[in-house]
Parts: structure tokens; sequence; C-alpha cells
């Protein structure tokens, strides 16, 4: 007895998984975060499938439901926004299950923080500039660990990607700045990243929460900052990779020395 965990991906209903579209299509009952993943994908769904909308659901009824039907020997699929494992609120659906002597597959997703550094054609880890990536939010009614407040993460000086945290724009620049951050550091603002109506909106961290107001982004918004998001480091040579240097020597390849 299983359960599927499907990453739906950020938006864009071709930016599923290959398996966890097949697995969508084979499915006899699918679950979905209706507020969140498109109905667009949903609608690949085999003909005759139980389709189940649970934006409106509390936790218990939606394990109920799963556990009842996979219980009864159908395919029960349900199908998250971006990947599973980030923001998910996975933990508890599968605790529930596992009492109730069901398994969980995870299928994981394009995640939004991916989408969105592909919208503004940014890399996040650059050579000798930033080689981390930090996937966190801004404190809001729900508490962040005492050692992950976002100032002492702030304080690698690496690229912060900011989940759930549009309306909290004025506590981001206090504490990026707090952690040694300068006014001009670079972020871009991805909303609704892969939809239609995505909105783009590149500006600073002296900028940013006057930006965020005048476009009325206050969710569904992916936040991220630091110097890899600097539209003009393209230009800047000093921060090549080495990787296709070619007087640099890896297994595939001898470096040569050009004049």
């Amino acid at each position: 007895m299983r359960v599927y965990l499907i990453g739906a991906g950020p938006g864009d209903p071709d930016l599923i998984t290959v398996k966890g579209l097949k697995i969508l299509q084979e499915a006899d009952v699918i679950l979905y975060t209706d507020s969140l993943v498109n109905d667009t994908l949903i609608e690949r769904a085999k003909p005759g499938a139980e389709i189940l909308k649970t934006a409106g659901m509390h936790l218990k009824e939606m394990v109920e439901i799963m556990a009842e039907r996979v219980k009864q020997g159908k395919c029960v699929a349900r199908v998250h926004t971006g990947d599973p494992s980030v923001y998910g609120a996975i933990m508890e659906q599968i605790s529930l299950l596992k009492k109730e002597g069901i398994e969980v597959e995870i299928i994981p997703g394009v995640s939004s923080v991916f989408a969105s550094a592909a919208a503004i054609g940014a890399e996040l880890t650059i050579p000798e500039l930033t080689q981390t990536v930090i996937l966190t939010r801004a404190e809001g009614r729900t508490p962040v660990p005492e050692l992950e407040k976002l100032k002492d993460l702030a304080k690698h000086h690496c690229t912060i990607a900011l989940f759930l945290s549009a309306t909290l724009t004025k506590k981001i620049v206090k504490e990026l700045v707090d952690a040694g951050w300068k006014k001009e550091t670079p972020v871009a603002v991805v909303q609704r990243a892969t939809w239609p109506d995505q909105l783009v909106v590149r500006t600073t961290l002296e900028h940013l929460d006057e930006d965020m107001r005048k476009n009325g982004i206050r969710k569904h918004a992916m936040i991220l900052a630091g110097w890899a998001l600097d539209p003009n480091i393209h230009e800047k040579e000093e921060f090549r990779s080495k990787l296709y240097d070619a007087s640099f020597t890896h297994g595939y390849r001898k470096g040569v020395t050009t004049s």
C-alpha cells in the first residue's frame, strides 16, 4: 500500500518530471493543492480519475481520504507545488500514513527557486564570488530555530533564496543590512515563476520593500538576493569557472597553455 507524493513543479505544466506525469496519468485518485498547482496539469489525469482539491482540507481529513482510497486498492497521488521536500509540509502526512501501514514514495519536482533563477537567466553559484545557496524564509507567524535567524545566515554573504517572505520585506532588509550586506546588493523577485502572468522585478536591497509595494507583490514570490544576481555578472571575467578553462587539466582533458 503506497501513496505517491508528486512535485508538480513551479507552475508550467510541462515542468513536471516524466516519472511524475506517468504516475499522475495512472492514478485512480488525485489530491492536489488547487491554490498552487496548475489545473492544466491535473487535466492530464486519466478519464474517470477521482480529483480532489485540498486547499480547504485540514491534515487529518486529507490523510483519511488517502488512507481509505489506498486500502480500497486504488493508486493515490498527492500533488504538491514545486518540490515536496522544500516547505512541502509532507512529514506530518507521512507520519499519519505510516501509522495506517501505508508507505510513501516521493517524486521530486522543479522547485520555484530554480525556476526563478532560470526566469532571470542567473547562475546562483559563481566561482570565487559565492559557492553556496541558502534556502530559507524570513521569520513571520511561524518562528524559525534560534540558530537559523536570517541575520545570522546572512553573515555568510552567499546567495540567499527566500520562500514565503513576500510580506516581510522590511524585516529582510533590516536583517541583511545588520549582517553587513551593502544596500546596493542585487535582488531579484520572481512572482508566479513559469506561470503565464509571471512577474520579474530586479532591484537592490535598499529598494526591495518599495519595489515590492509598487508592484503589489504579497504572495507567490521568490526573493533571490546576493551578488550572483548582478545582471552584469556575465561581463566580469574574474569570476570564470575553471571547468572550461583551456589551461585547466581534469580527468577528461589535458590543459594547454595559450599565448
